[in-house]
């Protein structure tokens, strides 16, 4: 498969989507994934977002793939499954719808890692989930408190 940024990668999410960065673009980042790193994408999204999706309606990824360039200029951890095209960060609209999808997606789907993230200082929240094929998925969900 070609690697095009409108290339889809499941029923409702295409790689431009799990790709696309404002710092990327601010600061002139190639962010394309490898034909390795949009398999896991692929994987991703059809294993944990379009299940959530069909449950929840329309989901808002506000970070997806990652570029090692582009994981440093955010601020990433060294060793994020957003380097490798395995997780996605969800804009959630408030605490309850949080909680809520947090809980379908740690009681009904197969998932490596979720985080249910709150920035204290600002008040914004978002999960951060991850699926992979490199080992068995973890399950390991938690909520973070930055």
């Amino acid at each position: 498969m070609k690697n095009t940024k409108q290339s889809q990668l499941s029923e409702h999410f295409s790689l431009r989507e799990m790709t696309a960065s404002g710092t990327a673009m601010q600061l002139n980042i190639d962010n394309t994934p490898d034909e390795a790193q949009t398999e896991c994408l692929r994987n991703l999204c059809q294993q944990v977002l379009e299940p959530l999706r069909k449950r929840f309606g329309v989901i808002r990824v506000t970070s997806g793939f990652r570029s090692k360039r582009l994981n440093n200029a955010v601020g990433g951890v060294i060793c994020s499954q957003h380097l490798l095209g395995e997780a996605a960060d969800l804009h959630i609209s408030n605490r309850e719808v949080g909680r809520k999808m947090y809980d379908y997606i740690r009681n009904n789907l197969d998932f490596d890692q979720l985080l249910f993230e709150h920035r204290m200082a600002n008040g914004c929240i978002w999960l951060h989930v991850s699926y992979t094929k490199r080992h068995p998925n973890r399950h390991d969900a938690r909520p973070v408190y930055l």
